[in-house]
């Protein structure tokens, strides 16, 4: 299975543009002969676009998501949209999806499956508080995430957190625990903590053993800088795909045989107690 994390550049609150950059990737993605893409945390909006939220928030039956599942599916692979900021008024009212809340919004990150259908639905579980908005803002959510997908020939078995979630270890036991080979990580991880963006990721994989990809934005709104970087980690941590800073696509296979096999010549998985 070809895996791409689109590493598109997002600006601040200019959603027509920061969508039409997602277009472009899941173009150029599928054109490369991708199986899955993945977009990064709040892609449309812009993570750090705090008083553009409410304005900018939709249904998951909404345009953006419509739009660019359809835009996928034309073009035969999976989407994970990364995030949007979700309103879960008009996602209760719109859809047959439960919300954590009857009102207020969300970070949520939806996957498609090739033929556009939605597959899963995760809300952030961790909501960043250091000099930011976000827990003022959002309804943290409860579900986990996870879909079993046919992408290029295999059986995958995804699992989705999003950016600040990867400080947080019991999470990613928990997606182990429910059989995930990938978790799916779209970010908006800025500077200067580069050091932590390049441990954490890798460490959630050398300790579930399974692949860890992370999809981060790139650009520069209201004096936050997001760092790139968007890596794809194997179940022994070893980056298999990366880049730097600037708007780029990052692809790697995936092979979901391979958890198995690292779980078996190196058994830590079977030995916990």
């Amino acid at each position: 299975m070809r895996l791409t994390c689109a590493q598109q550049l997002v600006e601040g609150g200019d959603v027509p543009g920061n969508v039409d950059r997602a277009r472009t990737a899941i173009v150029e993605a599928a054109d490369e002969g991708a199986d899955l893409v993945v977009l990064p945390e709040l892609f449309n909006v812009g993570y750090f676009a705090f008083d553009a939220y409410a304005r900018r928030a939709e249904s998951l039956a909404g345009e953006t998501l419509s739009d660019l599942s359809a835009h996928a599916a034309d073009r035969g692979v999976a989407l994970l949209a990364g995030s949007i900021v979700e309103d879960l008024g008009a996602t209760a009212r719109e859809t047959d999806v439960s919300t954590p809340a009857d009102e207020g919004l969300a970070n949520t990150a939806v996957l498609f499956d090739a033929t556009g259908e939605r597959r899963a639905v995760y809300r952030k579980r961790h909501l960043f508080g250091y000099d930011s908005a976000e827990p003022e803002l959002l309804t943290p959510g409860e579900s986990r995430g996870v879909a079993t997908l046919s992408l290029g020939g295999d059986d995958v078995t995804v699992g989705v957190t999003t950016c600040y979630d990867v400080r947080f270890p019991e999470q990613y036991r928990d997606l182990a625990e429910a059989g995930c080979d990938l978790v799916c990580v779209p970010s908006a991880w800025p500077y200067p903590r580069v050091e932590h963006w390049n441990l954490l990721p890798r460490a959630r994989a050398v300790e579930n053993q399974f692949y860890v990809a992370t999809a981060n934005g790139a650009g520069t709104f209201d004096g936050s800088t997001l760092l790139g970087r968007s890596t794809v980690y194997d179940p022994e941590g070893h980056a298999m795909a990366s880049t730097g800073d600037d708007p780029a696509l990052v692809t790697a296979t995936v092979d979901p045989g391979r958890v198995e096999a690292v779980r078996a010549s190196f058994p830590a998985w079977h030995d916990r107690r």
